[in-house]
């Protein structure tokens, strides 16, 4: 199942053009709701905040995953470090299929100071499994929608996403 994720990431990403450096990400206000998953207008997958400060499960769930798997070399809540980039400030420009391409394939940035490389997390089920949830987190971090704390109160797990996490991760149930 790994496997078919990476590929398919990958195809997205040729199919979409390819990784670009710069570019309008759009409007991230939820349009649209998919078993717990919210979508802006072109489909990407975005956080919703409550006036109560409830987020949504994978606003949630990334802000967990991040902390888990991230934040060792991008610093708290995507805050970057002297090694890696600020991604609260990267999701303002990259858009959802360059951060997939990125993440599940890594990348190197080489300058006449210094070389930076994101090794390649696409066959790491506790990164690939949870791509959306990482893109929805830094999302609203990067659209300032929640602080750098954990958030307090979130939308239960949907079923349909449970039923997706356990099949990502091999479980059986």
């Amino acid at each position: 199942m790994r496997k078919i994720w990476f590929v398919t990431a990958a195809i997205f990403v040729v199919v979409m053009g390819g990784v670009a450096s710069a570019e309008d990400v759009g409007d991230p206000a939820a349009v649209k709701s998919e078993d717990g998953k919210y979508l802006d207008r072109d489909g990407n997958p975005t956080f919703k905040v409550a006036s109560d400060g409830t987020v949504d499960w994978y606003t949630y769930s990334g802000y967990r995953r991040y902390h888990s798997e991230c934040h060792v070399c991008h610093g708290p809540d995507g805050m970057g470090s002297t090694y890696a980039p600020a991604l609260k400030d990267s999701l303002k420009t990259m858009s959802y299929p360059d951060f997939m391409g990125v993440v599940a394939s890594g990348r190197k940035n080489v300058s006449t100071s210094q070389e930076n490389v994101m090794p390649a997390f696409g066959d790491n089920p506790n990164v690939a499994c949870y791509m959306d949830d990482l893109y929805v987190y830094l999302r609203a971090r990067a659209n300032d929608a929640v602080g750098r704390v954990r958030p307090a109160k979130h939308e239960d797990k949907s079923d349909t996403y449970g039923k997706a996490e356990d099949a990502c991760m091999g479980n059986k149930n």
